[in-house]
């Protein structure tokens, strides 16, 4: 399944998850609901998937989780929150960055606007 097949199926499970939950959950909540939907359409998922931080050949022992990540191949990072700030985007990139995966999702549940809190991410250094 391509980048694209894969992205079309998280963005109707993200729809999915919030036409059914609405807004103002939290992101615990989505990101369960959201794994779920995502193991229901067939995708293979991994929840809260560990990324090292490597500096020079060295792994520092500290590291981050990624909320969900789709196909070993897409992150998506989950949040529920007034606005999306650009430090979103840039954990999102940076989690790319470390795991060598080329494309993330971005999605803030806690919106009236849905369309406009969906971002898509590239990693341009894979």
């Amino acid at each position: 399944m391509t980048e694209n097949e894969i992205t079309f199926l998280i963005r109707k499970a993200i729809f999915e998850v919030y036409n059914t939950l609405g807004p103002g959950l939290l992101e615990s909540v989505y990101e369960k609901a959201l794994a779920l939907q995502l193991e229901n359409q067939g995708l293979r998922v991994e929840v809260q998937v560990p990324i090292s931080v490597i500096y020079k050949e060295i792994d520092l022992g500290l590291g981050f989780r990624a909320d969900i990540l789709v196909g070993e191949k897409i992150i998506i990072e989950i949040k529920s929150v007034v606005e999306l700030a650009p430090i979103h985007h840039k954990q999102l990139l940076n989690y790319l960055k470390l795991t060598n995966c080329h494309l993330g999702i971005l999605v803030n549940f806690n919106t009236y606007n849905l369309n406009s809190d969906i971002v898509r991410i590239i990693n341009g250094y894979v």
